[in-house]
């Protein structure tokens, strides 16, 4: 057997369809396009976009608007007063958030100032505002804040 002996099997190539060919054929007249109308005419048709009068898909989605900073780090954002509840060894750490079901374990932690502090623990985070250093240091804590 060489290249050109290579045929398609029986019936993987079905004919064309020859369609405007007279009455009697099944296809005649009209060529199976219907009576009139903007599909019944020859040329492009209806753009492939086209929903039949539906408002289309890329108007019924909402713009994106502004400007995106592609560097951005979203942290997860916890309030001091949540701390208490999550402390182990004295410490509050990602990883121990991460262990109780708070976070996922790749996402970075901010401790925000809202709440009391309720004890002294080491905080290790990757960010931390001003307030909450300041609660967690007057209750005789520590905030480590963690470099990747």
């Amino acid at each position: 057997m060489k290249l050109h002996d290579i045929r398609a099997p029986k019936g993987a190539r079905k004919a064309q369809r020859r369609v405007g060919r007279g009455t009697s054929s099944g296809q005649g007249k009209t060529a199976g396009k219907g009576t009139k109308g903007q599909l019944a005419r020859s040329g492009p048709g209806l753009p492939g976009w086209f929903e039949g009068g539906q408002t289309p898909i890329h108007m019924r989605i909402p713009k994106l608007r502004g400007f995106k900073p592609r560097g951005r780090i979203t942290h997860v954002a916890l309030n001091v007063g949540q701390l208490k509840d999550y402390v182990a060894d004295g410490k509050v750490s990602p990883d121990t958030l991460a262990a109780k079901g708070l976070i996922r374990a790749d996402e970075t932690v901010k401790i925000l100032g809202q709440g009391d502090a309720g004890g002294a623990f080491e905080v290790h985070a990757h960010a931390a505002s001003a307030t909450a250093r300041e609660k967690i240091e007057k209750a005789g804590g520590s905030v480590v804040l963690i470099t990747s």
